[in-house]
């Protein structure tokens, strides 16, 4: 079924014109280094997209993009036409080479997330591939085999920030809360989120509270991330997702 253009509305079009516009001004005044990427030294094209300052606040700069962004979308009722606002507007502002990208990684931050499908980190802090390295379980709980990957990325690919990512309406969590008997193996991954829950607490309160105590328990079970935190090379942020507005909140 053809869709008119002109459903995009004046203020989405005008902002992907503008978009483009400052994309082709960068590339125009880019030096030739920068253009002939290729002839690059590897790790120079895989830290090609690393933020200049602060992780965390790179990575909350574009998620308010993005959560605004997501805050457009919701007002049209053809799923259709929300694909293509989000496309049009989706604020990634650099990529890898594929090139370099096979060749190696150099991720400038790590996030623990829950394995939930409507929690993608790529997605909501607008990251290429090979910006994040990712563990996701569900609940974001500190596995050990998360985080026996958190180590990895700490040791082997210098990850500066760790960022835990609970969410709004948490199925692990609320499994957690309830009463409801489980299988053998989720009642062994809810055994810490229960270990964390305030007595009394909301769903939000209760996943708040649980993020916080992943993030803690990280570098007291993993003396590489104890150190590694000592020494000032490496911060562990809790954080929330509220996924109606898009909007991620540190913790």
């Amino acid at each position: 079924m053809a869709h008119d253009r002109s459903r995009i509305g004046p203020g989405l079009g005008r902002r992907g014109l503008l978009r483009g516009l400052a994309l082709m001004a960068a590339v125009a005044v880019l030096p030739p280094q920068r253009l002939e990427a290729a002839s690059l030294p590897l790790e120079q094209r895989l830290k090609v997209c690393q933020p200049p300052g602060d992780p965390l606040q790179e990575l909350l700069r574009r998620n308010r993009e993005f959560a605004a962004l997501w805050a457009e979308a919701e007002a049209s009722g053809d799923p259709l036409e929300r694909a293509r606002l989000l496309q049009q507007g989706w604020p990634l502002h650099c990529a890898v080479r594929p090139d370099a990208l096979a060749q190696g990684q150099r991720p400038w931050a790590a996030v623990l997330a829950c394995a939930d499908s409507r929690v993608a980190p790529e997605w909501i802090f607008a990251a290429g591939s090979g910006e994040l390295f990712e563990v996701r379980t569900a609940g974001n709980t500190a596995s050990d085999a998360g985080v026996a990957s958190l180590d990895y990325a700490v040791a082997e690919l210098a990850v500066p920030l760790i960022v835990v990512l609970g969410h709004s309406g948490c199925g692990a969590v609320a499994a957690a809360m309830a009463s409801r008997p489980l299988t053998p193996l989720l009642e062994e991954l809810v055994l810490p989120i229960r270990a964390a829950l305030p007595a009394g607490a909301s769903l939000a309160a209760a996943v708040a509270a649980h993020t916080r105590a992943a993030a803690a328990a990280l570098p007291r079970r993993s003396a590489l991330l104890a150190g590694a935190v000592a020494a000032g090379r490496l911060r562990i942020q809790p954080a929330y997702l509220d996924i109606g507005s898009g909007q991620v909140n540190l913790l």
